[in-house]
C-alpha cells in the first residue's frame, strides 16, 4: 500500500486585523506546531487547509 503525505496550510487574522495565508505547507506535527504559535501570537479566524503538492491557500479579505 503507498504512503500518502497529506499537507496543511493555514488561513488567519493578525492581531491587527490583516488577513493572512501560509506561505509553506506543513506535515501533520509541523501544522499543529503551528497552530499553537499562531494561538500564541493572538492570530484569530485559524483556519486548517488541507493542500495537495504546489497548492497553498489565498488570505481571506
Amino acid at each position: 500500500m503507498p504512503t500518502t503525505m497529506q499537507s496543511f496550510s493555514f488561513t488567519w487574522t493578525d492581531p491587527d486585523g490583516t488577513p493572512r495565508a501560509s506561505a509553506v505547507a506543513y506535515d501533520r506535527v509541523s501544522a499543529d506546531r503551528r497552530r499553537k504559535e499562531l494561538e500564541a501570537a493572538g492570530a484569530t479566524d485559524i483556519d486548517e487547509v488541507a493542500v495537495k503538492p504546489g497548492e497553498l491557500p489565498t488570505a481571506r479579505g
